[in-house]
């Protein structure tokens, strides 16, 4: 049995230039938040209730019954998608009122086209 003879690597050329990243580790982190936010059901089930509510806001009171969650839990679901960047919380006396970002969805998507 002949073995082959080891060929010296071609220091010369290379088989394909390397590739630069087309999204820098910063601002994959950044888009990460927003997705790891959208991950959740119960996430999901929030913003679906909020654009669907009339005037496109939905007091906090009016949230937990759909999901059968606690206040608490509904609370820390929201807190996570206003800090994601895709509600806006606006507090009114004792209530807090969440909408959708304008255009927020559309940030999404576009993210998701851009890759």
């Amino acid at each position: 049995m002949t073995s082959l003879p080891l060929l010296e690597p071609d220091t010369q050329t290379t088989c394909c230039p390397p590739a630069a990243p087309a999204l820098g580790a910063e601002e994959a982190q950044r888009r990460a938040v927003v997705f790891k936010a959208l991950a959740d059901p119960n996430r999901l089930r929030l913003l679906s209730i909020v654009k669907a509510a009339d005037g496109g806001e939905s007091c906090v009171c009016d949230l937990t019954e759909p999901l059968d969650l606690g206040q608490p839990t509904v609370s820390h679901h929201l807190k996570i998608l206003v800090e994601a960047g895709l509600l806006h919380r606006e507090k009114r006396g004792t209530w807090a009122y969440y909408s959708l970002v304008p255009g927020a969805l559309d940030d999404v998507a576009g993210i998701l086209a851009a890759l």
